[in-house]
């Protein structure tokens, strides 16, 4: 392939709803290209980012992310080809508008990857929809709006509540649930307001619904692979950037995994996206009954999630699918034995738990709904779901450690039954605490009136009463069992294939799999999820201190619990712990890596 100039559009500062996850994807995308010996521009305005480093591209901008700022680069660079899909909605947006400006067509720019119609078909509200019905996948009953009073009449035939979704937005921004007409006039107004062409889709509720999503890889030879699907604890109403979320789904039956699976392979086939795709699905509680909620045809939050959660490069590999590879080419550098058309297979179960800025704003509105508030999230990896939450809640830096006691032993039964209904950054934590208060005679009843209130399936609620079982026994036991720390490897093969990846989480009184370094190791502590006040620059700072030792001669070891960002990147250190930046964690890991 002869050598191009390709410019890469990055993603902006940090907001909420578009954080570390795209600096990951970013740096994923830049070493990619070079790595196929090809020049690469970066254009950003973020300055804490790895990406924006000068040893990350070829030449580096930083200048705001609008159309007259992105020609004045390409009249000066002139890149034959872009590649938009790995900044977020940002990056998209700018693929659409420079398009429409006849930027890409006045310079010769080719756009890499997935097609500009696809983006478009993607994010306009109304074209989506016809294009679902058209192939005969299900959607909620909704109408497309561009004026407040059309969804007027709508809501009028259909009744309330109803969901709003801008179009071209990031994060669910301007969109929510709405009761009555009031919000609903409030709500339009403020999405159609948000919307980069002034349209939303207005839809009937799927409340109380399971929310599930694939994240899946298409290239243009049309080969699939789902890279990982995962269930949103809470139902569908919650921003999936605001659920707690599980991997791999722990609540399907077969049949209807594999319903939702060649549902998402034939989404992502009539969109002719080529690279990642993020598929949203409601699936009703009692039957195998689905609707498509949406699909972003970029790389996002969930798909750094994912991305962590089975070891599988995304980004890396949707940037070779972008240059015309195909997933039959291109090797995974995580077995490096089989190729990435090969879909990983976890033998552990993931979860991740949002952070939200509300410690920093106590006066904020924390009730949490299809607008996404967290600023960042942690990830548990292990053996079981239990386990795995738990290191999420011990990795969020709120100073707990269970599930039960704190501030929420002193309130009422009707404050903690107000948020299980109408939920806010608290709801876990009420939810065992009404499970605790109910005691072992009691459970039933009050595990289905949290059901009831909530719709939060039956399995993890009683997952959550086992948590809060063993919390109440550890309480009363005078002393615990010693447990003998052991390293788990994630290989994406569940161990039907050696894996040269050096990524791990820990577990207890199992085989350990660490293998040891080459040289003397040194362990960099991670700064955990994204909050007010710490953010993506102490991810810059652990992968340069990374950098700096490998380039030292010595062997390092990072531990942190961020799936968004760079540093959590499996080929950055030499050894990665996928555990929260705790003292017995990071202990553990120095003795590991240096008995």
């Amino acid at each position: 392939m002869p050598r191009r100039n390709v410019l890469v559009i990055g993603s902006g500062p940090i907001v909420i709803g578009q954080a570390a996850e795209f600096d990951y994807a970013g740096v994923q995308a830049c070493r990619a290209l070079r790595e196929e010996g090809h020049r690469v521009v970066l254009v950003n305005s973020n300055p804490a980012t790895i990406m924006t480093d000068p040893e990350v591209a070829d030449a580096v901008y930083l200048e705001p992310l609008t159309v007259p700022s992105l020609e004045a680069i390409i009249a000066r660079e002139r890149p034959d080809a872009m590649l938009p899909t790995l900044g977020g909605q940002t990056g998209l947006n700018l693929a659409v508008e420079l398009d429409q400006a006849g930027v890409l067509e006045r310079y010769g720019v080719e756009l890499l990857g997935t097609p500009v119609d696809t983006i478009k078909l993607a994010e306009d509200r109304e074209r989506f929809k016809t294009k679902m019905l058209e192939i005969g996948e299900p959607v909620p009953e909704s109408v497309i709006v561009t004026e407040v009073e059309n969804g007027i009449v709508f809501a009028a035939r259909s009744g309330y509540p109803l969901v709003v979704r801008p179009a071209y937005t990031l994060g669910g921004t301007g969109g929510g649930v709405v009761y009555n007409e009031s919000e609903l006039r409030e709500r339009l107004d403020a999405g159609l307001n948000a919307s980069l062409i002034h349209q939303a889709l207005l839809e009937t509720s799927l409340l109380g619904w399971k929310e599930i999503e694939y994240e899946v890889l298409r290239d243009g030879a049309d080969n699939c692979i789902i890279v990982c699907n995962m269930e949103n604890i809470d139902p569908v109403g919650v921003h999936t950037g605001d659920s707690i979320v599980v991997a791999p789904s722990q609540t399907l039956s077969d049949l209807d995994y594999q319903m939702l699976r060649s549902a998402s392979l034939n989404v992502i086939r009539s969109l002719n996206v080529q690279g990642g795709c993020n598929i949203q699905f409601a699936l009703h509680p009692t039957s195998s009954e689905y609707a498509i909620i949406e699909v972003n045809p970029r790389v996002s939050r969930s798909s750094a999630l994912a991305s962590k959660a089975t070891g599988y490069p995304i980004a890396k590999i949707s940037t070779r699918i972008a240059l015309g590879q195909t997933l039959d080419q291109i090797p995974n550098p995580v077995t490096g034995v089989t190729k990435a058309a090969y879909e990983p297979t976890l033998d552990y179960c993931v979860v991740k738990i949002p952070r939200w800025p509300f410690d920093k704003f106590p006066l904020a509105d924390t009730l949490l709904g299809t607008q996404m508030k967290s600023t960042g999230e942690a990830m548990g990896i292990g053996r079981t779901f239990r386990s795995a939450l738990m290191k999420a809640v011990r990795g969020l830096d709120l100073k707990r450690e269970a599930l039960t006691g704190g501030e929420y032993e002193a309130w009422t039964d009707g404050e903690l039954e107000a948020i299980v209904a109408h939920p806010t950054h608290e709801r876990l934590f009420a939810v065992a605490e009404l499970i605790r208060r109910a005691g072992t005679d009691g459970r039933e009843t009050c595990i289905e009136r949290i059901h009831a209130n909530s719709a939060i399936d039956r399995f993890w609620l009683y997952q959550f009463a086992d948590i809060v079982d063993e919390e109440t026994l550890s309480v009363k036991a005078e002393a615990l069992p010693s447990k003998v720390a052991s390293f788990r490897m994630v290989d994406t093969a569940a161990a039907e294939f050696p894996a040269r990846s050096p990524y791990y989480y820990l577990s207890y009184g199992e085989l350990n799999e660490m293998r040891p370094t080459p040289n003397e190791a040194v362990v960099v502590v991670g700064s955990g999820p994204i909050r007010i006040g710490q953010g993506i620059e102490f991810d810059y700072s652990c992968v340069h201190a990374a950098w700096a030792l490998r380039a030292a001669g010595k062997s390092a070891v990072i531990v942190n619990n961020n799936p968004e960002t760079v540093s959590t990147d499996f080929d950055v250190s030499d050894v990665l712990v996928f555990e929260p930046p705790g003292a017995n964690e990071v202990e553990a890991a120095y003795r590991a890596t240096n008995a």
